[in-house]
């Protein structure tokens, strides 16, 4: 009893002292010791977090897909404002994380981006076709074809890349290589949502032929291949304002506090 109460207190001080962190902000140093030691999360806690959320915690998919997507919008506006780069293209996957780009291509939209949509292998799940059918009606470009890859950065100013999350696991599948061969060798600025499409999720990059992009958004928490000896001068944002106090004590995460009502938080 006397432990579980010890815990418990624990548990308390530390959620109370990150909220009052995240009222005031943090100083120098205390940034400073928070990034140093932030958690990376492997593959196998990532997909257990995630159906902690589910089965815990009662989210939804499409939920966690919604709060998702707004942080990535919100992380590419900082990064990239629409006055200076209105045209983008999001590149979205089968999965959550092309879920989530198609969350964001709507939250941009609203932003004042002119986004277009490239989504070549479609999910045939009404929350997907839905997710559509909303950016649809929000004046986003559905398009069936890439560009030429010497022509994107002429209708482009930036690429979001949502097309594999943290379940990725090589080969890249035929129909999907054209698209990632674009985020690649576009030439213009992207914004990788979770994952840079094509890394393992805990060795990074692999080869220098790799997806190096400008921005990386985290999600939850920063998976292992985030470290900065991978992303190297990639601006990183954290976004997923969500994480329950249970989750932070069960994976022992230590994350930056999130500056008053902000949706996400520069790593």
């Amino acid at each position: 009893m006397l432990i579980t109460r010890l815990v418990g207190t624990a548990l308390f001080l530390r959620v109370a002292n990150s909220c009052k962190l995240s009222k005031m902000g943090c100083d120098e140093n205390n940034c400073r010791n928070m990034k140093r030691n932030l958690t990376y999360l492997s593959q196998q806690h990532a997909a257990e977090l995630d159906q902690d959320l589910f089965n815990d915690y009662k989210f939804s998919v499409d939920q966690l897909m919604e709060l998702a997507g707004l942080s990535v919008a919100t992380a590419v506006a900082k990064v990239f404002p629409a006055s200076s780069y209105n045209s983008t293209l999001i590149v979205c996957g089968p999965g959550n994380n092309g879920g989530d780009g198609l969350v964001a291509a709507r939250h941009m939209t609203g932003f004042g981006y002119s986004v277009a949509v490239y989504y070549p292998k479609r999910t045939p799940k009404p929350l997907y076709e839905n997710l559509l059918c909303q950016c649809e009606k929000f004046g986003v470009k559905i398009i069936e074809t890439l560009p030429p890859i010497n022509e994107i950065k002429d209708q482009y100013k930036l690429v979001v890349d949502a097309l594999f999350g943290f379940s990725f696991k090589p080969p890249v599948r035929d129909v999907l290589k054209p698209a990632l061969d674009a985020l690649i060798h576009s030439g213009v600025p992207v914004c990788s949502v979770d994952i840079p499409s094509g890394w393992d999720v805990e060795k990074g990059p692999g080869t220098e032929a790799a997806l190096k992009p400008e921005l990386l958004i985290s999600l939850s928490a920063p998976k292992q291949c985030a470290k900065p000896e991978f992303i190297g001068d990639a601006k990183h944002y954290l976004g997923g304002r969500f994480l329950p106090p249970g989750i932070i004590q069960k994976y022992n995460l230590t994350l930056p506090p999130y500056p008053d009502q902000e949706q996400v938080v520069e790593l």
